[in-house]
């Protein structure tokens, strides 16, 4: 039970950090598409990770039955994500270091007051790379979700081997109820023989 919960907590987090990692990597593979080039391996990769790990964590939350019945087998599928991811990051492992964005200092701080209100300038302006740091973003989901599914799969073993050991204690204690009761009948069977035996000889004397 507990099991299950955890599964299905970690697998929503799976999801809710895959859905935007396949949007972001989704309109690199449009703009390069629109521009007639080929799409990079380090967006590729990671894209065409991202929607079949998309599609196989919600297939598995909705049929969640099936899981449970076949956790060894989930759990496998899950690790091969975890090694898939790893190749992703790898192939954008270029990300990590790049700066996407930096403060500028372009003038001087102004304050204008009149009938409007208080309006004003700063002198520092923020300044973000949209690509790079879409791609920074991409690069962090990625990691996390080599973490995540690892987490899955290692709680799969675990209600895999929960699920074998109930069903040997289910086993062991159907094999001593049926034991009992061929005791049981047997014992039954030969205090009828005896009474049987003792009334035939009663009849007879």
């Amino acid at each position: 039970m507990i099991g299950g919960l955890l599964f299905t907590f970690w697998r929503f987090f799976e999801i809710i950090t895959l859905i935007p990692t396949l949007g972001m990597l989704a309109y690199f593979v449009h703009q390069f598409e629109k521009q007639g080039l080929l799409t990079p391996n380090y967006v590729l990769v990671l894209f065409i990770v991202s929607v079949l790990a998309a599609a196989w964590a919600i297939a598995t939350v909705f049929r969640r039955k099936s899981t449970r019945e076949s956790a060894l087998f989930v759990s496998f599928i899950d690790l091969c994500f975890v090694g898939a991811f790893i190749a992703g990051v790898y192939e954008l492992r270029s990300i990590a270091n790049a700066n996407c964005s930096n403060f500028s200092k372009d003038g001087r701080f102004s304050l204008t007051v009149d009938n409007s209100g208080v309006s004003g300038s700063s002198p520092f302006h923020l300044n973000v790379n949209k690509n790079c740091a879409m791609l920074k973003a991409a690069f962090a989901f990625g990691i996390m979700n080599c973490i995540f599914f690892a987490i899955t799969a290692f709680l799969l073993l675990f209600m895999h081997r929960n699920r074998d050991d109930r069903e040997v204690v289910v086993k062991e204690s159907y094999r001593r109820r049926s034991h009992d009761s061929r005791r049981g009948h047997s014992r039954s069977g030969s205090g009828h023989h005896r009474r049987s035996h003792d009334s035939r000889r009663n009849y007879y004397v």
